[in-house]
């Protein structure tokens, strides 16, 4: 918290008779025409000002920020709270259960770790929809639920109990991003201070990419690493640039048969087209009032899909008003609306904000749309959709020969599947052989393949599959399940379906999981419930399911179908990502679509279907029926959420949001301060971190003797190097589970997994293109070993197991924008316990570069213009790099000497660059890592 105070910000916030300490930023020239992003930014920096990493300049050049810059300055920006979900956030606790126990080997006091920042964890990618169609589905999910995850939920439930400011969202309760706006969110936070009750903005990050959901509610965030979010958690800044910011302003009104779906798929192809990358997208103009939150909420949810880092809407009485409705306080909302207002961030639509760059769209002119088949930024008109499916079906509707080697672009997008991580496909990745189409079908008049197959079903049920079937049916995602206007359109049609005689087609797998009870709640109240479940929608979870590929499998005999024939199958789903492999691994092509579209979809059958010209079915009398006979009125839709929707539902169900169901509450779990570690378990183990640490930091030391462990090219991303996607029985992490008595139908991913650093490790550098130019033509997680005569190849995990073994230390040699792509916590972990204490890149991407600081790892920089190749380095030289010691000094060497001696005996030379850019970087490092020095600090 600041300590300094240079521009005498602090004051005092008088309402209603409550007194709350805060930062006025009026006392800085410039203030007031920021966007609103960049104001709540600059309160952060003026509230955690401390003299060193957060200094008076800092402030300044935030205060005085040029539209036109590109991102140059630094700063250090400090969360006021951390989300996590259940895959991402279980290392995050398991460190802090570590940390717990090295605080008592030091003499201290364990309960004194406990997140410094409030943390919350709701557990929501578990769920998978094994069971689908029926009212029981849903208490059938949850059983294997927790059959499959026990182990892991155990380990969560005591950190429940055992740690202060840590709450956890049992499963079964929704989904992490609906459950932070409707309850969990602040939007103004306060917090006791030396005495004082201080307020500010709500800030979050989260361990997950949709975290910018809460900008709807303009709380800033978005979704970090596990680095990052512990230490969020620990009271410690992130790193990041002051951003561009584009400036998108919206005027009209949603027309009649457009939904929010429609609008936020239109945003993602606009924002895509223009590019925004790292920038903060913020909403402004006349035309922002009239937007609902929930629309608000669905267009920040999808900013990853956009590409910028948060798409945040300012605070004004929309903003109050569903604040109202979801159960917030009367305190709570009069602090919200006297803060943001002393503080000159309420929106004023009237008032000329400067923006780095200008986007425009007129409401009025969305138009009802999917996106696909693999792609959310691909939208297409839905009157297009028939036609273009006819384009795309001809990429997807061909064998490919099993037998060939290699990996496709499927195998890679399926690698994604299930902890929302994408493929590690980038724009230098080449089609392979594999992906072209090996022989061709029969084409029908149209041009479009066709390929019918016919299907019987244990119950009767007979049919025949074709190109195009719609597989999967699925209202899902928190994206549009917190928004009642299109659930309720989907209920609507559903009832309309209905009474016209309508079915879904019999090979649809049709499913819907809300991201919170609430939805059941008003669903129930409505009367629509027995229409949604008429046409198969039963409701089976409440998790992410689909979204993130836990969809399930198909039926049995539909899945062999499909494979036994290639057939080209599809999914339709209302939730933000749609890679292909993701969804399922039978179902080719995945749309995006609005829930109402969704039930449609499930009545056609097919993507091939053109719902202008072509009838979903007959009524009793006869008579065709079209869409347009049974789309929801939009009028009618928001008079039945008048009288469904309460205040009373969302207090109900928030209420004991943390208790959980039976499940949750009859789970053994170890009470106590510290953890009790089972030493048979296979998802969560006490990781080294802290071994033989003492009070006092060891000075650091050169670094002599090292080998290289990987030798890379350019733009080696954290999904080369950290473990993600499921792994094969013959890989080090598949034989250590094998040896732990796991069987291979039981190894999970590594997502499931991540708790456990054992095959974590094992896992990293192990993705099966990764190419280590110490070998020639070889792919996938190998090295030379060079502990052993003639330096074989081996995995690079049992290499790294001699080279400790030997005492040798190890480095890695990068290229261009080593570490780019995704936040992964264990690409730096990792990197960190297979023994590497340097890697040495042409550039980093900033985020990666800051954790192996924080895990104890140097990151040094060729000099400019060099490279590992330019200086002749092939990676079997033996390293030394001088100068480290300087750091124990106080500062940071701008430089250390790095010689490099070769085989012959011949030796390179160079300066490189010691990437440590801040003093609070040069504390970790020092200290061994960032969770090491905040043990430290707590232990004192």
């Amino acid at each position: 918290m600041s300590t300094v105070d240079s521009f005498g910000a602090k004051g005092v916030l008088d309402v209603k008779g409550t007194e709350y300490e805060i930062f006025r930023l009026n006392t800085l020239e410039g203030a007031q025409k920021l966007p609103y992003s960049l104001k709540v930014l600059l309160e952060n920096l003026l509230r955690t000002e401390d003299g060193a990493n957060i200094t008076s300049e800092h402030i300044e050049a935030l205060a005085g920020w040029d539209p036109t810059a590109e991102p140059s300055i630094e700063i250090q920006f400090t969360p006021g709270r951390v989300i996590m979900q259940d895959f991402t956030g279980v290392p995050c606790i398991v460190d802090l259960a570590t940390m717990r126990e090295a605080v008592e080997d030091l003499g201290g006091d364990p309960t004194r770790v406990n997140p410094l920042a409030p943390a919350e964890l709701v557990i929501d990618h578990s769920v998978q929809i094994d069971s689908f169609g029926t009212s029981d589905s849903i208490g059938i999910n949850m059983d294997i639920e927790y059959e499959r995850n026990g182990e892991r939920y155990q380990f969560l439930r005591w950190g429940q109990t055992a740690f202060d400011d840590f709450k956890v969202v049992p499963p079964g309760m929704g989904i992490v991003h609906q459950v932070n706006i409707e309850n969990l969110a602040r939007v103004v936070m306060t917090r006791e201070v030396d005495g004082a009750l201080r307020a500010y903005p709500d800030t979050c990050v989260g361990t997950d990419s949709h975290t910018t959901m809460e900008n709807g509610l303009g709380v800033l965030g978005w979704g970090v690493g596990g680095i990052e979010a512990e230490a969020a958690m620990l009271g410690q800044p992130i790193s990041m640039l002051i951003p561009r910011v584009v400036g998108f302003k919206l005027t009209g009104q949603i027309p009649a048969g457009a939904t929010a779906t429609d609008v936020v798929l239109t945003i993602t192809e606009m924002l895509r087209e223009h590019g925004v990358v790292g920038k903060f997208v913020e909403f402004y103009g006349e035309g922002v009032g009239a937007v609902p939150l929930a629309n608000r909420a669905t267009i920040g949810n999808m900013s990853p899909e956009f590409g910028s880092t948060a798409a945040i809407f300012p605070i004004d009485d929309v903003t109050l008003e569903y604040l109202r409705l979801t159960g917030r306080s009367d305190e709570q909302i009069d602090l919200v609306e006297a803060y943001v207002k002393e503080q000159g961030m309420w929106h004023d639509p009237s008032e000329e904000i400067t923006f780095s760059e200008y986007l425009e769209l007129d409401l009025s002119t969305v138009v009802p749309s999917i996106s696909g088949p693999k792609r959310p930024q691909d939208r297409i008109s839905l009157t297009d959709a028939k036609a273009q499916f006819h384009e795309d079906i001809k990429n997807y509707a061909t064998h490919v020969d099993d037998n060939a080697s290699g990996d496709t672009v499927d195998d890679v997008a399926a690698q994604s599947f299930p902890a929302s991580d994408a493929p590690a496909l980038s724009a230098t990745d080449e089609q392979t052989e594999q992906d072209r189409p090996r022989d061709h079908h029969a084409y029908a008049e149209d041009g479009r393949p066709t390929k019918q197959v016919p299907v019987t079903m244990p119950d009767g049920r007979e049919f025949e599959l074709d190109h195009g079937a719609v597989s999967i049916a699925s209202i899902t995602s928190c994206t549009n399940t917190s928004n009642p206007s299109v659930m309720m359109a989907a209920a609507v049609l559903a009832r309309n379906a209905v009474e016209k005689g309508l079915k879904a087609k019999p090979w649809v797998k049709t499913s819907i999981a809300p991201g919170s009870k609430v939805v059941t709640d008003y669903y129930e109240k409505s009367g629509l419930v027995p229409a949604l479940e008429e046409l198969g929608f039963f409701i089976v979870g409440y998790g992410c399911t689909t979204c993130i590929g836990n969809s399930g499998p198909l039926e049995d005999e539909i899945s062999q179908a499909i494979q036994d024939n290639d057939l080209a199958v599809t999914s339709v789903l209302s939730g933000n990502r749609n890679f292909e492999g993701r969804i399922n691994p039978d179902v080719k092509m995945n749309y995006l679509a609005s829930p109402p579209l969704v039930i449609a979809y499930a009545l056609a059958g097919n993507m091939d279907f053109d719902f202008d010209s072509e009838p979903l079915g007959q009524d009793a009398d006869g008579n065709e029926v079209f869409l347009k006979d049974i789309w929801p009125d939009a009028t009618e839709v928001q008079k039945i959420i008048d009288a469904s929707i309460d205040t009373e539902m969302f207090t109900h169900e928030y209420s004991t949001i943390f208790d959980g169901d039976e499940r949750w509450q009859n789970l053994e779990t170890p009470t106590g301060k510290t953890f009790e570690w089972n030493p048979e378990s296979t998802y969560v183990r006490k990781p080294p971190y802290f071994e033989g640490m003492t009070m006092e930091t060891t000075p650091v030391e050169d670094i002599q003797g090292a080998r290289v462990l990987l030798k890379l090219g350019d733009s080696v991303t954290t999904d080369h190097i950290s473990p993600a996607g499921s792994f094969k029985s013959d890989t080090p992490a598949g034989k250590y589970l094998i040896e732990n008595g796991v069987e291979r139908k039981d190894f999970n991913s590594y997502g499931s997994r991540r708790g456990n650093h054992e095959v974590m490790i094992r896992g990293t550098f192990a993705n099966i293109r990764i190419k280590n130019q110490l070998l020639d033509g070889v792919e996938g997680g190998y090295t030379r070993d060079f502990t052993q005569e003639g330096g074989p190849q081996a995995a690079v995990y049992d290499a790294s197991v001699n080279y400790q073994e030997a005492g040798v230390p190890l480095i890695v040699l990068g290229g261009k924008e080593y570490g780019s792509g995704s936040s992964r916590d264990w690409a730096a972990k990792g990197t960190s316990l297979l023994g590497v204490k340097a890697v040495i890149a042409q550039s980093y991407e900033r985020i990666h570069r800051s954790n192996l600081i924080g895990m104890g790892v140097l990151p040094l920089q060729f000099p400019a213009g060099e490279s590992a190749d330019s200086l002749g380095l092939d990676g079997t030289e033996t390293f030394d790099i001088q100068g480290v010691t300087g750091l124990n000094e106080g500062g940071t060497p701008k430089t250390l000497k790095v010689t490099a001696a070769k085989e012959d005996g011949s030796t390179v030379e160079f300066d490189a660059d010691l990437r440590i850019d801040t003093p609070g970087e040069a504390d970790y490092y020092r200290n061994g890592g960032i969770l090491q020095y905040v043990l430290r600090q707590i232990a004192k």
